[in-house]
């Protein structure tokens, strides 16, 4: 696995990160891009990796598992060779029988890693292990903070941008931003979208709460208030125009849903963001 990341500045404390992967591009770049962060963060790593075979596909290829099984086991020596270059404690985990997203979330609640680390999606294979469904409802069910990581994305903290909405997880998305930022000594860029004319007013009112944060926490933050477009495309055209490294927002809006749900801001600007997002699940 090559090594395709720069040398990163620890931005936070994660001492136990949990990577997971189902073999495919984005997966392993997901795995790398772990393997970076756990070099800067002195962290140790949990590598997972599901295998779950459809019933109905096993009827009709008996062999099928054992072909899977022993393709898991070769990426994992491939993951553990990666990780022994670097110098990076490793661990693996392949859970078997669940569905992928079910076994990501039991391997999360008995690992209880400070972050999970994902591709935005994967393999359309036999298995069915769709890791755009996958991180989705990962995403949507974990308690824990999500990294997830598009294909040829790096990892990176020089340039953030978060995105606030006056949620309360947005809330905790600024938080974490400015502890990062302080941490990293990044340069932040403060994102609130006014869709509509009459959101601008909020809007104006949410980036003076942010400048206001940041100003007490000593971080210097730049405040860029988009007009008249959708969020998420207001918030992934601000993170191509400043040329960003990582995208922080809340995991669910002001509509207050329970869980993540296709169609919303924060899946949206996962699926259209050209670099890393990261999905804060704690409220403030």
């Amino acid at each position: 696995m090559e090594n395709i990341f720069p040398a990163l500045v620890c931005p936070a404390r994660w001492g136990k990160l949990m990577v997971c992967t189902d073999g495919s591009d984005e997966g392993q770049n997901a795995v790398a891009a772990a393997l970076e962060l756990a070099r800067a963060c002195d962290s140790q790593v949990i590598a997972v990796q599901a295998v779950h075979v459809v019933p109905e596909f096993q009827a009709v290829a008996p062999d099928l598992p054992a072909t899977l099984g022993k393709a898991v086991r070769e990426n994992m020596a491939v993951i553990k060779a990666a990780a022994g270059k670097l110098g990076v404690a490793l661990q693996t985990l392949v859970p078997e029988g669940q569905t992928p997203h079910a076994a990501i979330l039991a391997a999360a609640e008995k690992i209880r890693p400070d972050l999970i680390i994902m591709g935005r999606c994967g393999k359309t294979a036999l298995a069915r292990i769709l890791m755009g469904n996958v991180t989705a409802r990962v995403i949507g069910n974990s308690p824990i903070n999500v990294l997830v990581v598009p294909r040829g994305g790096m990892v990176g903290f020089q340039r953030l941008l978060v995105a606030l909405d006056g949620s309360a997880y947005s809330q905790a998305a600024l938080e974490l931003a400015l502890a990062m930022a302080k941490q990293a000594k990044s340069r932040l860029i403060g994102v609130a979208v006014a869709p509509e004319e009459g959101d601008i007013i909020e809007a104006q009112a949410i980036i003076r709460r942010m400048l206001s944060a940041a100003s007490l926490a000593g971080v210097p933050m730049k405040g860029v208030n988009p007009q008249g477009v959708a969020p998420d495309t207001g918030i992934v055209q601000q993170a191509i125009k400043h040329e960003v490294d990582l995208i922080i927002v809340g995991s669910y809006g002001r509509t207050g849903l329970k869980k993540l749900l296709m169609g919303s801001v924060t899946e949206r600007v996962i699926g259209g963001s050209p670099c890393p997002v990261l999905v804060v699940k704690h409220p403030g």
